[in-house]
């Protein structure tokens, strides 16, 4: 039951933060907390499930892949022998090294593996001679990071420790440890927080569309295709709004509106496309040089859908392009969201291109 429980919490978290954005920094400090359930591997006593703890950490990343944390831990482990309960207390501190598997992402594994030391007490112990322990142990786990916002995360992992010594309050000769030695052995299932703080210089690594030159995207993006349908569908009207792929400053006044050409969606999608990234990367980069300047993202859909699931949909693509704005570095206080629905078509949505441009996102500078 307990197994099945965590799957579950494992699946919804996934489909939770999935839209979430990773970290961006090149070089961070971030500083975790949470509980943690310790479980013993060796059979000297009969297992419980009444044991505990908690954690605290803080970690040094210097890079987007390689972190070193510091880790102090209290748990609390309870073992039967016969019918009589051996309670372990134990302080450790780890001091582990982090690898991220794919540190820009929403959900970001990693591999941790280090050394540290305990020292634990025992109530009942086995012998009753059985004296308070401090030795040192190696460590090894896998676990996730999943992005809250772009500085707060939830923490999950699943770590081996091997002690070189007893942390279960009973002396026996049975294997437990590394390598089949005659050291105990546990796994613990930690669940937390983390902050990042102290963010050194914005990674390139993480911006993967690097603009219109990468030429990567190039491949993907039909461009002139784009330009193709801008040219045929667009009304004249519209020419009296801001209606470019790269504006100019000067011409985003208060309350005229920034098409964001490009910026489309999928039918039934609030996922951006590929061909979106290096719109909104200029978007962001006119964003950050003008800090004063606040904007109103406003999403549209085509008219196939009832006027509710539109006006829905609409405003998740609009809140999809502010995440991308705000994991970029803009101010989130400085964009509201908004849906419209199929309100205001610029496309004749009689057609599949026509429908096609109408899913798109309008800025609307209200300062």
């Amino acid at each position: 039951m307990l197994k099945l429980r965590i799957l579950f919490a494992v699946i919804f978290i996934s489909i939770t933060f999935t839209n979430s954005y990773g970290q961006l920094a090149k070089t961070s400090w971030t500083f975790g907390f949470g509980f943690k359930y310790p479980r013993m591997i060796n059979p000297n006593l009969t297992k419980t499930n009444e044991n505990y703890g908690g954690f605290i950490s803080i970690q040094r990343n210097f890079s987007e892949h390689i972190g070193l944390r510091l880790k102090t831990n209290y748990i609390s482990i309870i073992g039967l022998s016969g019918t009589t309960e051996v309670k372990s207390i134990a302080a450790t501190g780890n001091l582990d090294f982090i690898y991220y598997f794919v540190p820009c992402e929403s959900i970001s594994p990693f591999l941790n593996v280090g050394f540290g030391g305990y020292y634990a007490t025992f109530e009942n112990p086995i012998p009753a001679t059985l004296e308070d322990q401090y030795d040192y142990e190696i460590n090894m786990g896998f676990g996730v990071e999943w992005s809250l916002d772009t500085d707060w995360k939830l923490f999950t992992s699943l770590v081996y420790h091997t002690t070189n010594g007893t942390i279960d309050g009973s002396q026996g000769v049975s294997t437990g440890g590394l390598l089949g030695t005659r050291n105990d052995a546990y796994m613990d299932f930690d669940l937390g927080f983390i902050v990042y703080f102290g963010k050194g210089e914005q990674s390139k690594y993480c911006q993967i569309y690097d603009g219109l030159v990468n030429s990567e995207l190039t491949d993907i993006v039909d461009y002139e295709r784009i330009e193709n349908i801008v040219k045929k569908y667009i009304p004249r009207e519209v020419i009296k709004e801001v209606v470019v792929e790269k504006p100019v400053v000067s011409d985003l006044a208060v309350g005229k509106k920034w098409i964001l050409i490009g910026v489309n969606f999928n039918f039934n999608s609030y996922h951006l496309r590929p061909e979106a990234y290096p719109v909104l990367l200029h978007a962001v980069q006119v964003l950050l040089q003008n800090t004063d300047m606040k904007i109103e993202i406003q999403g549209y859909t085509d008219n196939i859908g009832s006027a509710r699931v539109n006006q829905q949909l609409s405003l998740k693509r609009a809140i999809a392009v502010k995440n991308y704005l705000v994991a970029r570095g803009v101010s989130r206080e400085r964009i509201t969201t908004v849906g419209y629905g199929e309100n205001n078509p610029v496309s004749d949505n009689r057609t599949a291109q026509g429908r096609e441009l109408n899913r798109r996102i309008e800025f609307k500078i209200i300062q």
